[in-house]
């Protein structure tokens, strides 16, 4: 018997004391393992019930009673995974639901793996690939808009979406089979320009979906963001400022911050993982080298960054050398401080990194502009959460080699190569979207997708 073809059990809901918490089994034999351990109030069992039935009663530990529970039956194919599925939900605790799990395994099940509920639910064809994916969208969604998209992914906005591209791509790959393969039959002749035209309308789609990635990944997973300056230009306050609360330590004393603060913060609707840094500066003091290291670390692998600048001081080496670590990245330049008397060269700045927000972090103004900026450079201000959209980078890289594909089609066809040749690019495309939704996806792509899932789900 193969772990698939076994009856699972695992813990659904997060580890900790609360009012009630839930246990999942799901298998062949779910019912009957659940009767072993489960004696209703009423005398009743489990397998007498039909689906989206509930029975109340107590789970027993051979004659000892373990604790009260409400056992929920769902019937193959009507459940989540599509096999028969029990939820016994009792009172909540780490102690108990272990006990009522050890119990449960005694019985007959075996410990779920990692995701196995959903990969099961993919394999019975309950869901698909990107369908599955959208389930952690919205398990991690942390704002309105993110939890949105993330349950339109997981309704099949994307499938939807690059279904009506492949259909498109198999009717012109039939018809080059036919074409090639048969060519004493009377197939109707092949138009090249109205190809090109296909190939053309399902590139710009695609393009579309690439587009919207990062957007899309800003307001459901997030994105990296660093807040960097030199020391006392006023990082920690502007972090404070959008959190909400003191999340820095404030001070007059320079290099009082020596390695990253990190918060998740939301920016109407867009998630960033925002990084308060150590001032970058020439420094002998070795605690403070290396958090100033870390923050070169921070800009290199951030999103987007808001380079701050005291807009009281001149211009020094460390702001014109801040602003060559800056130039190849997404960057919102701020002058804080501008309630003081304004010395620094603006049109320095504006000219290497693009149009400052002015702001005093200490007094909130400005806040609002910031935060206008960072949703206008990260494509949030607009986002539509009912379009289809790529939840992760394996489905970008699908996407991306779809697009790359459908290119070597048309400049294939358009160079005069056999359209055969064509037809196998089309082909690969039509492979990479078959991928993305898990259609046609290798085992070893379907492991890595559930391996990122938590025990229970």
């Amino acid at each position: 018997m193969t772990h698939n073809e076994k009856t699972i059990a695992a813990i659904a809901t997060p580890a900790g004391v609360g009012g009630i918490a839930t246990l999942r089994v799901s298998g062949a034999e779910a019912i009957e393992i659940c009767d072993k351990a489960f004696v209703s109030a009423k005398g009743k069992k489990l397998s007498q019930l039909s689906g989206y039935s509930a029975l109340y009663g107590k789970i027993y530990d051979k004659k000892q009673p373990v604790d009260e529970a409400v056992c929920l039956v769902f019937k193959a194919p009507h459940s989540f995974t599509g096999e028969d599925v029990v939820e016994i939900t009792c009172h909540g605790g780490t102690f108990v639901m272990q006990k009522v799990l050890r119990v449960i395994l005694d019985c007959g099940a075996v410990p779920a793996e990692a995701g196995e509920f959903s990969k099961r639910a993919f394999l019975n064809g309950k869901i698909d690939l990107s369908g599955a994916e959208g389930i952690m969208s919205v398990i991690n969604s942390q704002g309105e808009q993110g939890l949105s998209a993330s349950l339109n992914i997981l309704e099949g906005s994307l499938s939807r979406k690059t279904d009506e591209i492949n259909n498109s791509l198999l009717e012109i790959c039939a018809h080059i089979s036919a074409w090639v393969d048969y060519p004493d039959e009377e197939i109707e002749e092949i138009n090249e320009d109205e190809i090109i035209v296909s190939l053309k309308q399902a590139q710009s789609e695609l393009q579309s979906l690439l587009d919207k990635f990062d957007s899309g990944m800003a307001v459901t997973t997030g994105v990296d963001a660093a807040i960097i300056g030199k020391p006392n230009a006023g990082k920690s306050t502007i972090m404070n400022l959008l959190t909400g609360y003191d999340r820095s330590i404030v001070t007059d004393v320079k290099g009082t911050t020596r390695d990253v603060v990190e918060e998740t913060v939301n920016i109407d609707g867009c998630i960033l993982r925002l990084s308060d840094t150590a001032g970058i500066r020439d420094t002998g003091d070795t605690v403070e080298m290396l958090g100033i290291e870390r923050s070169r670390e921070k800009i290199r692998r951030s999103a987007i960054v808001l380079a701050v600048f005291d807009s009281g001081d001149e211009l020094t080496k460390e702001d014109k050398d801040l602003i060559e670590l800056c130039k190849n990245k997404p960057v919102i330049p701020i002058l804080n401080k501008n309630d003081t008397a304004c010395r620094i060269d603006k049109d320095y700045i504006t000219s290497a990194l693009g149009e400052a927000v002015e702001m005093s972090a200490k007094d909130g103004t400005g806040l609002q502009e910031l935060k206008d900026r960072v949703t206008t450079l990260l494509g949030t201000k607009n986002f539509d959460p009912n379009a289809a959209m790529l939840a992760n980078e394996r489905q970008r890289q699908c996407c991306i080699k779809a697009l790359d594909s459908l290119k070597e089609a048309e400049f294939a066809l358009s160079a005069g190569v056999t359209l055969d040749a064509a037809g196998v690019c089309i082909d690969d495309a039509v492979s990479a979207l078959l991928e993305l939704t898990g259609k046609k996806a290798s085992q070893a792509v379907v492991d890595k997708v559930f391996s990122n899932f938590c025990v229970g789900k």
